[in-house]
Formats: structure tokens, sequence, C-alpha cells
């Protein structure tokens, strides 16, 4: 099919990336029933991306001949004998009324119906809106017949919320099937060792003869069956447990015979004050370093112990975990949560003043990994107001895009941070946060207001 650019203007220009079908059309029928057939006119009408009713419609308001477009079979007629060059000519002027913008001449522009019935046309280039001339007849045929609407901002973000939810119920299906998968070997494993502790006494009792009855009638085969469980026990091959206490005896056992000494001592003999005193110590900071080498209390926290708290998240995000890691991580700790989402905001942007937003945007895969639901997220939002209270009026001047930049990925909610907002300036604390927070949250009480009135 051969190509041409879009708009008379743009013809020369070998680079334009916006093209359409040429014309082709088709004289059918004789005398007063002599009628013209765009045959191509839909395939027209999808490069231009406007109905092909528009199109036809106006051929016949500018030619003063009847014409019809069927929306099943795609037949678009208009009534008379017409040239080529002539309907082409008449399709250049649609363009440039209803098509290409005002501004910057793009085609890429959507028709929009205002409230006070007036036609304008946004451009998705440059932004331009241009307001089409309402005395064309064709304007009034649109008016009756509105173009489909482009899916608006809620509903996309609607689509993404319900993807991110497949998405997390495909992920607990998997953890499921990992979960039965493992449970499946487990039950394997303990099969096979009773299959090889059968087979094992079975063999022990055709070695030293008789049955079951004839061990157990005399002493010599109680002996008998002493004797074949304690090889039945050497045969099997049991696993190793790898619990936190089996490990700490193990190392216990391992320990040199001079710690053992001082540890004895201070338990059972009574040694002079100071000496207990140096013996203590030892075997104190002993466990404690033993504790750390093994893991544990790791994520033990006393009370009141923000900056071992956040010492502990700075540690763990250092290491590089992924935002799965530190999900599973924040789970484990005992602290509260408004002081575990406080210290994981400050510990991912400890220092930061100028750029505040843009870190946000780079860093919001771990705070999404620490959000779940609307009680998540008000304290996400007091973490953000605690965090701009601390650190430079720089960061603070950008709380607004750091906001924006949350929700717009999904993390706040619209109802969340405008009760927020309702809270903060209803209590009058910290009030310079809500001062530059007071323009977005504006711009989505006043998003949704439009939204209720459409």
């Amino acid at each position: 099919m051969a190509l041409q650019n879009i708009g008379a203007s743009n013809s020369d220009d070998a680079f334009y990336r916006y093209k359409m079908p040429k014309m082709i059309t088709k004289i059918e029928g004789r005398g007063n029933g002599i009628k013209t057939n765009i045959v191509n006119m839909v395939d027209i009408a999808k490069a231009l991306a406007r109905p092909a009713s528009y199109t036809t419609k106006y051929f016949g308001c500018e030619l003063g001949a009847q014409s019809k477009f069927d929306d099943k079979t795609g037949v678009s007629l208009v009534n008379g004998a017409h040239d080529t060059a002539k309907l082409a000519g008449l399709l250049e002027n649609f363009i440039k009324k209803y098509v290409q913008c005002y501004g910057c001449g793009n085609p890429e522009t959507e028709i929009i119906i205002t409230k006070t019935q007036m036609l304008t046309l946004k451009c998705a280039a440059c932004g331009f809106v241009s307001d089409v001339d309402m005395r064309d007849k064709l304007t009034t045929f649109i008016l009756k017949n509105p173009p489909e609407q482009k899916k608006g901002a809620k509903e996309k973000k609607g689509m993404r919320r319900a993807e991110k939810e497949r998405m997390k119920e495909g992920d607990t299906a998997d953890e499921e099937q990992k979960k039965l998968k493992k449970e499946a070997k487990k039950k394997g494993v303990t099969s096979t060792k009773e299959v090889t502790s059968s087979k094992a006494t079975a063999a022990k009792k055709k070695a030293g003869g008789g049955s079951d009855e004839d061990c157990s009638a005399s002493p010599l085969g109680s002996r008998n069956v002493a004797a074949n469980a304690a090889a039945d026990d050497d045969d099997v091959q049991w696993q190793t447990d790898t619990s936190l206490e089996a490990a700490q005896q193990r190392i216990q056992e391992q320990l040199s015979s001079v710690t053992a000494e001082m540890v004895m001592l201070s338990t059972s003999e009574s040694i002079p004050e100071k000496k207990t005193e140096k013996v203590n110590k030892g075997v104190t900071n002993g466990s404690v370093k033993h504790e750390e080498k093994n893991g544990a209390g790791q994520n033990a926290v006393l009370p009141n112990s923000y900056d071992t708290l956040l010492g502990k998240i700075r540690n763990n995000l250092n290491k590089g975990s992924t935002p799965s890691q530190l999900q599973t991580f924040l789970g484990s700790l005992t602290a509260s949560r408004p002081e575990v989402m406080a210290a994981l905001f400050e510990a991912l942007f400890e220092g930061v003043g100028k750029g505040f937003s843009k870190e946000v945007g780079k860093k919001k895969k771990y705070i999404a990994a620490a959000v779940h639901g609307e009680d998540s997220q008000v304290l996400l939002l007091h973490a953000i107001e605690a965090y701009c209270g601390k650190c430079s009026p720089e960061a603070v001047k950008e709380v607004a895009l750091v906001v924006k930049v949350l929700y717009d990925d999904d993390i706040l909610e619209e109802e969340t941070i405008i009760k927020w907002y309702e809270e903060g300036t209803a209590g009058g604390k910290n009030s310079q946060v809500f001062k530059n927070v007071k323009p977005f949250v504006e711009w989505l009480q006043s998003a949704e207001s439009e939204s209720d009135e459409e």
C-alpha cells in the first residue's frame, strides 16, 4: 500500500514519521444512483486517529451530497461521481481543521468536548490546546457522536494496581509451591530412612537366627536384640542438627581447656573479688562475641534504643540486600512499627538535602517493601515528616515532590495523603512541611472534584 506524509506542508519531508495511505476511490452505479466509494477510508481514518464516519461526513458537508459510512462493513459512500484528487484536497482541509495541532502542526492530537459544548484539540506533543471553529457543519455531527475518550490517569493507575495485585498473587503461589516441594522432599528422606532401618533389622535377625519371640524368650536373645538395635543405629545415616542451640553446644564442646576451667571456677569455687570480676568480664565478653559470631540476638532491640535499630538497618542495607530481603529483615525486628519505618527512612536518605526527591525515586523499591496497607502509608508519611524535621531546609523544600513520586508509583494513596495533611494542619505541627505539601494536596482535591463532576 502506497503511503504519504500526513499534511500537505510535510509532503516533501523524506524523514517525516507520520504516514497515511493514499486515497483509493471507485465510482459505482449509474444515472441518479451513481456513488463514489472511498475504498480505504478505514485505513486512512486509523492513520489520522479519527473515526471514519467523521471524514465521510465531512466530504458530504463540503460537497453538498449525502454520505454514509457503514460501521459493520467499513464501506464509505458519497453520492455523485467525484475525482480522487478533489476528495484528497478535501481530506487535507479536514486534517488542518480537525487533526493537526494549531501550534506545532503535529497530528498527535485528541478531540475534547468541553463543558460548554465547544471542540478543542489537545496536542500530546507540545501540550497546546487548539480551539476548533464551531461554524463548520461537521462540529454538530461530532457533538452528537463524540469520539471515544482515552483512559484517564485514574483508570491507568487502577490498571497498574490490578497488575501489581496479580503479580503478588503469582509470587505467593510460587512460594506455596516451593514449600510443598520442600515438604515432599523431607517426607521422601524420612521414608528412605525407615526402609533402610527395616532392611538392616531384618538382616541382623537373619544373621542372629530365630524370630522376635525366640530372642525375647532368653537373656541371650535380649542381648542380641540390644546389639541389633545398636547396629541398626550405626547403619542409619542421620542428618546433622543445624539449629542454633545445637551449633552453640558444639562450639562450647570445642572450647579450650583453659576457658573451660575459667568457667568452672567462676561457677563452683569461691574466688577473690578482683579475680572473680576479671573472670566474669572475660566470660561475658566471650559470650557476647560468641553470640555475634553465631548470629544470636541479631534482631533483638532494647527498648527505646533507636540508634541501635538505625545501625542494624544501615548494616543490612550496606550488605547489598534486595527489597525482598529487606522486607524479611524488617519483619523480624522486635521494635515498634513507627520506629522501624522512621529508622528505615533515615538509613536510606541519611544526610540527603538537595536532590531529595531524586534519591527517593531511585530507592522507591526499598520503601515499597516496607509499605503494606493504609496504616503503613501513614507511618511512611510521619517518617518523611520526622526526617524533614531533622535534616536541612533544602530537603523540606522538596517534600511535595517526594510525596508526588511515591503517589505516582502507587506507594501512597490519594485518600491517605489528604487525611494526613488535614490532621497535620489541624494539629499545627511542623507547619513548614505542610506548607510545602499544600499545592500538591490542593491539586489532588481538585482532580478528585473534577472526576466527581464528570
